[in-house]
């Protein structure tokens, strides 16, 4: 196997999984692609095949492989098994899991077999999740801890994949904020608000919706308080089903993530916008495999984004012309 064949992209055939395909591709990295079965999608490209549920299977699929990329949802079901056959084959392991419980089973299953292992464990290393522990991280810069913190997430629209609604449906746990300094249950009924975002966005109804970047803050930073807004117009898209998934390209879709830092009096605010919520995972996932690859990263175990990598610099790193971030 050469060294451009030491990346895996596990479901690869999938909407983000394609993305990342290209973008590794992009990239020089030439993938070894996979997934629960066979797919004629990348006839020029070498495959592996594995079910999750066969852990020796597994573990056959990363033989000689230094990063595997799950694009596999819902990751309730992939994360644990792919990830746990990583660590034992010494594979560095990312995925784009939203699901807050994903991730908290991946820190309390592999944090110390990973330490154990050497290798590193990055879950939600993507739009949702990810993209908002990045932010937030270079925001506060040395610091580590706020008082008060606030994201909110803004798309014009959006066109939900098929993984998307199988994900919503298979995720029924309670999600998660950050309440005096603690995990704690969202209320119900979730607060609602309003947001100026970056324009063509602009003034939004939100409601307070957490993903996973709730877990992945709360594994590397001191929060009292932290609430995650989305507005509610994709919400009404999502919940249609008659609205249709996207094109096979990029999209129209323009998105905003802001977070909102409180100490005392100050006020400090980091902001990143886009172009299509999927699209936009590929080159951060990218990054985070080259990086891993090249040794750019900090520690083993099971981490988060902006644990595991220079958050500031990984943010300004990121090869995509629709993608800027900026924080003050």
């Amino acid at each position: 196997m050469t060294d451009s064949q030491r990346v895996l992209v596990y479901g690869a055939s999938g909407h983000t999984g394609k993305f990342v395909v290209a973008e590794l591709l992009r990239r020089g990295i030439q993938p070894i692609v996979a997934g629960r079965g066979p797919s004629s999608r990348f006839p020029d490209l070498p495959q592996r095949t594995a079910s999750v549920d066969d852990g020796p299977g597994l573990r056959a699929l990363l033989d000689g492989v230094a990063v595997v990329l799950n694009c596999a949802g819902p990751f309730l079901d992939t994360a644990l098994p792919l990830a746990t056959a990583a660590v034992e084959t010494g594979t560095h392991y990312l995925d784009v899991t939203a699901e807050q419980p994903a991730v908290q089973q991946l820190y309390r299953e592999l944090d110390a077999p990973a330490r154990s292992a050497g290798t590193v464990v990055v879950p939600a290393m993507a739009f949702y999740g990810g993209l908002a522990d990045l932010l937030l991280t270079a925001t506060l810069g040395p610091e580590t801890a706020a008082a008060e913190v606030e994201i909110a997430i803004g798309l014009d629209r959006w066109w939900p994949t098929a993984g998307t609604r199988v994900t919503g449906a298979r995720n029924t746990a309670t999600r998660l904020v950050i309440r005096d300094g603690v995990l704690a249950p969202l209320s119900v009924p979730a607060a609602t608000g309003k947001w100026d975002f970056p324009e063509p966005i602009g003034a939004q109804s939100t409601v307070e919706l957490p993903f996973s970047e709730v877990v992945t803050i709360d594994r590397h930073l001191d929060i009292g308080t932290l609430r995650s807004w989305l507005n509610t117009a994709p919400l009404d898209d999502l919940h249609d089903p008659d609205t249709p998934a996207p094109e096979r390209g990029r999209s129209a879709q323009r998105f905003a993530v802001e977070v909102v830092v409180a100490s005392g009096a100050e006020r400090r605010r980091g902001t990143a916008t886009g172009r299509d919520i999927y699209a936009s995972t590929a080159p951060m996932l990218v990054e985070a495999a080259v990086r891993l690859l090249d040794g750019r990263y900090r520690g083993s175990g099971a981490l988060a984004p902006g644990e595991a990598f220079a958050a500031a610099e990984f943010l300004r790193a990121i090869p995509d012309a629709d993608f800027e971030a900026g924080w003050h």
